[in-house]
C-alpha cells in the first residue's frame, strides 16, 4: 500500500515496527485464518485516484439517475408510510446534545434520558401498558422480542400468528425464537380477512406461549375479534401479543385495555421520514411486572431520587438484565440511530397530544375511505378486496383487469405516481392485488389524479 497522508501508520517503517511489536512477519500473516480460496488475488476493480472535484462530479452523475420520493405522488406504504413531519422534529433531533450524545451513562446525559423517559411514557399511554423499553430497530425486531419474551415467561414452545402477517416479519420472529419455539400460522377468511377463531381454539394448547395478532393487519383491515382472541389465549394461560400502527390508536382502543400482555409496533409514522430502507424504529411495551421487565432484556429509563433532597434524576431499571451487560450473549439488539428516532417520536407525540392524534387518525381514515370509494368505481377494479374496516391501507384487486400489478405500476411511474405494493409475491393467493396507502398528506386532488390515471392506464 502506498503512503497516504490520510491513512495512519501507512509508512513502511511504522508498519514494520508495529508488526515486530506483535510478533508477526507480515500483514498477510494476520489474515492466515481466512481460507485461501476466498481471498481476492487481484487488485480491486476500482478507478484510479482522482481529485475531490472529479469524485464529486462522478458520484453526482450516478445519483442523478435516482427517482426521489419527493418528486412522485406516492401511495406506497407496507411498513414505511408517507406522513407529514413537522419541521420542529428535525430541528430538535439535529441538536448536538441529542445527535452526538448517543451512548454513555448519566455523566454524559444532556437531556437525552429525560426525552427517552418521556418517549416511554407516551408510548405506554398510547398502547395502554406501563412497561416500555428503549426503541428497537423496527417492528419486526420488536415482534421478535415479544415472542422471545413470551417463551421466557411461559416456558412454552409455540407461537400462533395470523397468516395475514408479513412473511418477512414472521421470518424475523422465527429467527428470534429459533431453538426456543416454533411459529405457526392461523388462516384468515378470504371474504373479510378475519382470523378463523375456530382454528385458534383448535391449535392453542398448554404448549402455546402466545397468540400474536396485528391491528390493523399488514393488509390494512382491522381485526374485529381482537378481544375474543385474547380471551382464548388467556384461557390456556398463553400470552396475548398485539402489533399496532401507533396513529391508528387515535381511534382504536389501546391494546392494553382489551387484554394485551405485550404490544409492539412501528414508530416510523411518528415524525420519521421515509428513505431507502427506512428509517424505522420499533417499540415494545408490556405489563409493568417483574417477570416481564426481567424478560425484556432492553434498557428502560425510570425517574428516581438523587442525593440532593427534592431533586429527581433518570436512571436505568435493573441494568444487569440488559443486552448491554450480556454483550455477545445478548438475545436481542438495537442501534444508536433508533434512540435518535425515539427522541424524534417523543417530539412528534408531544406536539400532537391525545386530541391531535385522534384528529389526525380521523383525517387519515376519511381520506383512505374516499380513495377506496373512488377506486372502486373504476371498471374491473375491486377495492377493498376484504369486506372489513380499514385504516390507512387497503387492498386493490386488479385480477379482472387485463394488466398485471407490475405493468400498472410501471405505467403509473411514467405519470410520476408510485402505486401500491404488489402482494402477489408475499401472498400468492391474492394474485394481481396491490396494497395502497393514503394518509393526511394526500389531498382530494391527489386521489382524483390517481383515479384518473388508473382509468387511463387500464
Amino acid at each position: 500500500m502506498p503512503v497516504h497522508p490520510y491513512i495512519p501508520n501507512s509508512t513502511p517503517e511504522i508498519k514494520k515496527k508495529m508488526l515486530q511489536e506483535i510478533g508477526v512477519e507480515s500483514v498477510e500473516e494476520l489474515f492466515s485464518c481466512v481460507p485461501d480460496n476466498i481471498k481476492l488475488k487481484r487488485p480491486l476493480n476500482i478507478p484510479p485516484p482522482a481529485s475531490e472535484a472529479e469524485v464529486v462530479n462522478t458520484i453526482s452523475g450516478i445519483l442523478s439517475k435516482n427517482r426521489y420520493g419527493s418528486d412522485l405522488l406516492s401511495f406506497l406504504g407496507a411498513g414505511c408510510w408517507p406522513h407529514y413531519i413537522p419541521s420542529v422534529c428535525n430541528e430538535i433531533n439535529s441538536r448536538s446534545e441529542f445527535v452526538t450524545a448517543y451512548t454513555g451513562d448519566v455523566y454524559t446525559d444532556l437531556g437525552r434520558y429525560q426525552v427517552l423517559f418521556e418517549f416511554q411514557s407516551m408510548i405506554g399511554e398510547l398502547v395502554g401498558l406501563d412497561g416500555v423499553g428503549f426503541p428497537l430497530y423496527d417492528w419486526s425486531t420488536a415482534c421478535g422480542d415479544a415472542a422471545r419474551m413470551a417463551t421466557a415467561i411461559t416456558g412454552r414452545k409455540k407461537i400462533l400468528v395470523p397468516a395475514s402477517m408479513s412473511p418477512e416479519k414472521r421470518a424475523v420472529m422465527q429467527a428470534h425464537v429459533e431453538g426456543l419455539a416454533t411459529v405457526e400460522k392461523i388462516p384468515f377468511f378470504a371474504e373479510d380477512g378475519q382470523v378463523v377463531l375456530e382454528e385458534i381454539e383448535e391449535k392453542v394448547s398448554d404448549e402455546t406461549a402466545a397468540v400474536y395478532i396485528e391491528n390493523p393487519t399488514y393488509l390494512g383491515y382491522l381485526e374485529s375479534h381482537a378481544p375474543e382472541i385474547g380471551e382464548i389465549a388467556h384461557g390456556h394461560d398463553a400470552l396475548f401479543l398485539v402489533g399496532v400502527e401507533p396513529l391508528s390508536l387515535g381511534l382504536l382502543e389501546a391494546p392494553g385495555k382489551y387484554g394485551a400482555d405485550i404490544v409492539c409496533g412501528e414508530g416510523q409514522p411518528l415524525g420519521i421520514p421515509t428513505s431507502f430502507g427506512g428509517a424505522l424504529m420499533g417499540f415494545l411495551a408490556f405489563k409493568d411486572e417483574e417477570e416481564y421487565v426481567a424478560a425484556s432484556g432492553n434498557r428502560m429509563i425510570t425517574l428516581t431520587d438523587t442525593a440532593r433532597e427534592g431533586e429527581f434524576g433518570f436512571a436505568y431499571i435493573m441494568p444487569e438484565r440488559t443486552i448491554f451487560c450480556a454483550r455477545d450473549k445478548a438475545n436481542t439488539s438495537t442501534g444508536t440511530a433508533t434512540v435518535l428516532w425515539a427522541i424524534t417520536a417523543a417530539v412528534y407525540l408531544s406536539l400532537l397530544g391525545p386530541q391531535g392524534i385522534q384528529e389526525l387518525a380521523e383525517v387519515i381514515m376519511q381520506k383512505s375511505h374516499y380513495a377506496m370509494k373512488k377506486l372502486g368505481e373504476i371498471g374491473g377494479v375491486n377495492t377493498p378486496a376484504f369486506d372489513a374496516v380499514h385504516f390507512k391501507e387497503f387492498t386493490v384487486d386488479f385480477n379482472e383487469c387485463s394488466k398485471s400489478v407490475d405493468d400498472i405500476n410501471k405505467e403509473l411511474l411514467r405519470h410520476d405516481i408510485q402505486g401500491g405494493k404488489n402482494l402477489k409475491y408475499m401472498f400468492p393467493e391474492l394474485d394481481e392485488t396491490a396494497l395502497y396507502c393514503v394518509t393526511e398528506i394526500h389531498s382530494q386532488q391527489d386521489i382524483d389524479r390517481l383515479v384518473a390515471t388508473l382509468e387511463e392506464v387500464l
